[in-house]
């Protein structure tokens, strides 16, 4: 979990990535009263970020790759368009719009405005490359089985209400995807800045992003 999405824990050294010894990862632990563990909270406050290891077992990772793999073959095959890429009626599509975000390849379409406002370099991708990519699965739950199981995991759902109390409610999911060659950069950001200025705003006031 993570209150920054681009919270990095390795660093490189003669060529080789390694893992930095923080002292925020590991198992899922928590209290006698229920509660995580204090140790892991206090390493989430010092850092905005825990790592939490093997909350999933591969049997639960084929299949969020099944699905994955059978959503991007269903979506559809450029942006505006209803249809797959085998002519078939695209996945995800209806009245209110399709829940699939595209972009030109490696470009920004984020940076330069709002909260982040620094645009990242955009380069030319290559000659064949398709006139747009997809960058963002928005709403998956009601077409992904694997991932409305992950969403309602008690493991991470009970780390939650840590966080967030007992009242809270999960309000968003997406999948960002980021095409080897083609993907689009990500620009630097800061969530919740509508929160900053509230007379009770604390640490945990927005909340947090759990990423698998």
């Amino acid at each position: 979990m993570a209150s920054h999405p681009d919270a990095a824990d390795t660093y490189i050294r003669d060529g080789e990535q390694k893992a930095l010894d923080l002292g925020n990862r590991g198992p899922v632990e928590f209290a006698a009263d229920g509660g995580l563990h204090p140790e892991i909270l206090a390493a989430y406050d010092r850092f905005g970020f825990y790592v939490f290891e093997n909350v999933l077992g591969e049997p639960e990772l084929e299949d969020l790759r099944a699905d994955f793999e059978q959503m991007l073959e269903r979506a559809p095959y450029t942006r505006g368009a209803m249809v797959d890429a085998q002519g078939r009626a695209a996945i995800g599509t209806n009245a209110t719009g399709s829940c699939f975000r595209f972009a030109k390849p490696l470009s920004d379409p984020t940076g330069g405005q709002g909260r982040a406002p620094a645009r990242m370099l955009e380069l030319t991708p290559p000659a064949e490359s398709p006139a747009f990519v997809i960058v963002k699965i928005a709403n998956p739950l009601p077409h992904m089985d694997a991932f409305l199981r992950l969403y309602g995991h008690p493991v991470l759902l009970a780390a939650a209400e840590q966080i967030n109390g007992p009242d809270f409610t999960p309000f968003t999911e997406s999948i960002v995807v980021k095409q080897p060659e083609l993907g689009v950069s990500i620009a630097w950001h800061q969530d919740g800045t509508q929160c900053w200025g509230a007379p009770d705003w604390d640490q945990d006031t927005h909340g947090f992003n759990f990423m698998a």
